[in-house]
């Protein structure tokens, strides 16, 4: 079972793939899109979901994905078909990082896709070289809660990995950024996340006993609830936050 079959099993129950509600998604898409018609990028889209949910609100949007796993792109797609949104919604099958494109956005959306540029700052960069004058980043990312311990950095993390949260905004704001609304996750919202990736693996695992990969999924969601709960739960934290460029004279 390679690393994207298990991602999407994992995330089938949360096709968000992301520590945060159905409130607040939809309360942070309202406070990007307050126009019915703009232009939105999804670098790094995924299933889709984000572009999904945000076209079914808006019938005027106008909706790019860009994801380089092509089976990803597949998923993204039938999920746009399953939403009666037909062809509304446009992917591209390329390196988020790499991807050139003859418009620009009135949004651009990255969320917990930062590996994929190389960093916080790397990520707003490829964003602004999409965004129209006067347009808007929405960016998840990782922060520190508290200074991680042991037994968060032997679940797989390094310390320098991601900052605590005002030094996430002080670098953001270096940069030339400013923040114009942001949602930190909540415990629950962490947890809700959690329960449905380690859940939806080993129910997948529980379904399919004569499965060849049925073993290696149960060791994947006990692997990943190990690191949770004895790791980084309370000290990994995320936080989306709405960003516009400064304009300097």
């Amino acid at each position: 079972m390679h690393r994207q079959q298990v991602s999407s099993i994992a995330h089938s129950g949360h096709p968000i793939a992301a520590p945060l509600s159905d409130d607040s998604v939809h309360a942070l898409l309202d406070r990007a899109l307050p126009r019915g018609d703009a232009r939105l990028l999804d670098l790094g889209c995924g299933s889709g979901t984000w572009l999904v949910r945000a076209q079914t609100a808006r019938p005027g949007l106008r909706a790019e994905g860009v994801d380089n796993d092509t089976e990803t792109i597949a998923a993204a797609r039938r999920a746009v078909a399953d939403a009666g949104l037909g062809d509304q919604i446009a992917f591209h099958v390329e390196d988020a990082a790499q991807f050139a494109s003859p418009h620009l956005y009135d949004v651009v959306l990255s969320i917990g896709a930062a590996h994929a540029f190389g960093g916080l700052l790397p990520t707003l960069e490829a964003a602004a070289r999409h965004l129209s004058p006067g347009g808007s980043v929405l960016l998840g990312e990782c922060f520190w809660e508290r200074e991680p311990d042991r037994a968060t950095l032997d679940s797989g993390f390094t310390p320098d990995e991601y900052d605590d949260l005002a030094t996430t905004v002080d670098r953001v704001m270096a940069d030339d950024w400013i923040p114009v609304h942001g949602h930190v996750s909540t415990l629950q919202e962490w947890d809700d996340y959690e329960w449905s990736w380690t859940g939806a693996l080993s129910r997948w695992a529980l379904d399919h006993p004569e499965h060849p990969d049925n073993g290696q999924a149960l060791e994947a969601a006990a692997a990943h609830r190990t690191a949770w709960l004895h790791g980084y739960r309370g000290t990994l934290g995320f936080v989306t936050l709405l960003l516009r460029r400064t304009t300097r004279p």
